[in-house]
């Protein structure tokens, strides 16, 4: 009932209205196009699962990923890294397409606003066989052949911006073909009355590298850290850190891609943060950062599958 009050929910209503009625026509591509994206403010686990995807389908595929670049200091089309050769800076392609730059070998990654633009530019220049959306659920100018979208269990009992975090009603579920759940390893939970594939989003192998040098540090005894972080949602960064038996000395909450410009280490101390963030710093000896793996039980096999057909079909 209060969302019929909010002039925000009518704004998105009657645009995915249009789209669901083909008033509003989407661009479609011979190549293959996976959406990756989730219903909530930031926080859900977007950027792992769009690198694990990645990861996972650049072992049978020419893979590109085609992300807006929040942030950035560009416009228009820029191409960030070519088969795993960067071409720019965080600034130039924004923090998270740039962190997954930086991961990812042998995969592209393509930044434009314009994701029709964005796409064209990637089949053009780079002919990929699957062009990965990132942050693509909201996105609807482009066709996709898989929509996938994360869900966390918070967003079940959440309200519609600006009362909530929600960027689009709960009800626009209906749109996703495939629903996975984020950071089930923090608590067990399930969907249910959904007729939709439901996988499960967990992390594991967690590891805190030195950004100066790469190694692992192995041991924490004795060791109390500094933690910032500039998320979506920090709480769950915070919170991944205490249950791996990091103490922390003080926890600093940042606003979604901050930009560190008057973010200063003290010496004596030590700090430890997020891949996200550490790309925006200079690497320091007393500067941390909390690595980790993604697993999706099932769901690699079922984008690969969407992905031959789409490819036999063409």
């Amino acid at each position: 009932m209060l969302d019929l009050l909010n002039p925000y929910f009518w704004a998105v209503s009657l645009r995915n209205y249009l789209y669901d009625r083909g008033l509003i026509r989407a661009c479609d591509f011979k190549v293959p196009v996976v959406s990756v994206g989730n219903l909530s403010v930031g926080g859900s686990g977007k950027s792992s699962l769009v690198i694990y995807l990645a990861r996972e389908l650049s072992k049978d595929f020419r893979v590109c990923i085609l992300s807006r670049g929040y942030g950035r200091k560009t416009r228009g089309t820029f191409l960030l890294s070519r088969w795993g050769e960067l071409a720019g800076s965080w600034q130039e392609g924004g923090d998270e397409p740039y962190m997954m730059a930086r991961l990812l070998k042998g995969v592209s990654v393509v930044v434009d606003e314009n994701r029709c633009r964005g796409a064209d530019f990637a089949i053009r220049e780079l002919e990929p066989e699957v062009i990965l959306l990132d942050d693509g659920f909201q996105h609807r100018r482009i066709h996709r052949d898989l929509n996938i979208l994360l869900l966390r269990k918070r967003d079940l009992e959440d309200r519609l911006l600006p009362f909530g975090r929600l960027r689009e009603p709960l009800g626009e579920i209906k749109r996703a073909d495939v629903i996975v759940l984020s950071y089930t390893e923090l608590e067990e939970w399930n969907l249910q009355r959904v007729e939709k594939p439901v996988f499960k989003l967990r992390r594991k192998g967690w590891k805190i590298l030195n950004s100066l040098s790469g190694e692992e540090l192995k041991g924490l005894e004795g060791l109390e850290f500094v933690a910032f972080a500039g998320l979506g949602d920090n709480r769950q960064f915070f919170e991944s850190l205490k249950r791996l038996g990091v103490r922390l000395k003080r926890a600093i909450s940042l606003l979604d891609h901050y930009d560190y410009r008057n973010f200063h280490l003290s010496e004596g101390e030590l700090y430890i943060t997020t891949l996200k963030d550490m790309v925006k710093l200079k690497p320091s000896e007393n500067l941390y950062w909390l690595d980790f793996e993604v697993e999706v039980e099932g769901l690699i096999e079922m984008v690969k599958g969407v992905i031959i057909d789409r490819l036999k079909g063409r």
